[in-house]
This record gives structure tokens, C-alpha cells and sequence, in this order.
């Protein structure tokens, strides 16, 4: 069984995902849309829409923080899935709510349930790169 917080971030991520292809209409939208369509999942993605929505506010912020930290990276040649993952994470690492290496942990476990097989240690490489940056580990 997953713990309450691993379970929001995945589902954090999968509205994120919605809301990047869909072209970025309004978060509340999307999970609004995604509880239309899953109804038993209306717990998660309550706890979720916070998350997201924090994403979201600060996307223009997080891309620019992670393209000016890592060499050759351009948020939009990264895949989706990818990019919302180290989104979440700089977020957390931003706000400093969760210790540095929880964070980093949890951004490769989703990468592992989400993403390709290159993606965790991707994924990793960027988070440990920032909380590094930021003297965080």
C-alpha cells in the first residue's frame, strides 16, 4: 500500500500530465475533468490538486531554474512525463517541506512507474544537481 503522500504526487503527476498535453488550460479544470471520469479516485486527487496546482503557478520559474542549472536542457525536449516529474521535485525542494533526499527518492520511484527505462537515473542526475546547487545536500 502506498503512503497518502507517494499517492498524491503520482496522481499530482498525472494531472500534470493532462494539463501539459491538453495545452495548459486551467488546473482546476483538469482534475475537475479527471474526477468526471474517475469518480473513485476523488480522494487522491484532492490531495493532489494542491500539489499540481503549485507546479503549475511557478512552471515558468521551476523550467527557468532547471534550464539554467543543467547543460543542454531545454524543458521542452524533455519528455512530458520526465518534465513534470522534476518539476514536482524542484518544487518541494523549493519549498523545503520534504527532506532533499525523500524527494529526490520519490521523483525516481514515479520515474520508475512512469517514465522509460532511462528516465530514473535522468531524473535523479537533475534533482541531486539542484539540491546540490542550492547546498541542500
Amino acid at each position: 500500500m502506498l503512503r497518502p503522500e507517494t499517492r498524491n504526487r503520482a496522481r499530482a503527476l498525472q494531472l500534470l500530465y493532462a494539463w501539459d498535453v491538453r495545452g495548459h488550460p486551467p488546473i482546476r479544470g483538469v482534475a475537475a475533468e479527471v474526477l468526471h471520469q474517475h469518480a473513485h479516485w476523488r480522494f487522491a486527487v484532492e490531495g493532489a490538486e494542491p500539489l499540481a496546482s503549485a507546479v503549475v503557478a511557478n512552471v515558468v520559474a521551476l523550467d527557468a531554474c532547471i534550464a539554467e542549472s543543467v547543460d543542454n536542457w531545454r524543458p521542452e525536449r524533455v519528455g512530458v512525463i520526465e518534465r513534470n516529474i522534476i518539476r514536482i521535485g524542484l518544487h518541494e525542494l523549493n519549498t523545503g517541506s520534504v527532506p532533499p533526499r525523500v524527494v529526490i527518492s520519490e521523483a525516481v520511484q514515479l520515474a520508475h512507474w512512469f517514465a522509460g527505462p532511462k528516465a530514473p537515473r535522468f531524473v535523479n542526475g537533475v534533482l541531486d544537481g539542484l539540491a546540490r546547487r542550492a547546498g541542500l545536500l
